[in-house]
């Protein structure tokens, strides 16, 4: 059974994780959600659900960073959304559509997980083998073929 990780909120804007009895920062929020913890942020004084609140704060930090994900045009089709007689259906599309991403990417990782053999060096060195048996059958084949000379020679 996977217990839901309680985090309190509290005036002084510090979150405090009560499964490890200690204060965290918003990083620590989001290595939780980068390793697929479940938690759920409350506020310490009236102890209404505010994760979506943090989720948010951690996306507009990662988007004031270097490479943001969203694009301003995006996010005006985003906002625009809201309030209209689409947003459920866009809601629903969005999420199904991320699910089906991240399986895509799951599926492909696995794929290349058993093509790289678990170690990328045994992998290139395959390849090689395989490229340099490739090659040898080329060169046997050409010689095969009656012709000796060089390529280069053949003019």
């Amino acid at each position: 059974m996977t217990t839901e990780r309680l985090i309190k909120k509290y005036p002084n804007r510090r979150l405090y994780d009560t499964e490890e009895s200690r204060y965290i920062t918003l990083a620590e929020v989001k290595d939780l959600v980068m390793n697929a913890v479940s938690f759920r942020v409350v506020d310490s004084q009236t102890e209404v659900d505010i994760t979506r609140s943090i989720l948010l704060q951690i996306i507009m930090e990662q988007e004031a960073g270097g490479n943001p994900l969203f694009t301003a045009a995006m996010l005006e089709r985003f906002i625009r959304f809201y309030g209209d007689t689409a947003q459920a259906a866009f809601t629903t599309f969005l999420d199904q559509s991320l699910d089906l991403f991240v399986k895509q990417q799951r599926m492909f990782t696995e794929q290349m997980q058993g093509v790289w053999g678990g170690n990328p060096m045994e992998f290139w060195m395959k390849l090689g083998q395989q490229n340099m048996g490739f090659w040898q059958d080329m060169d046997a084949l050409y010689k095969r073929s009656g012709n000796n000379e060089e390529p280069d020679q053949k003019r």
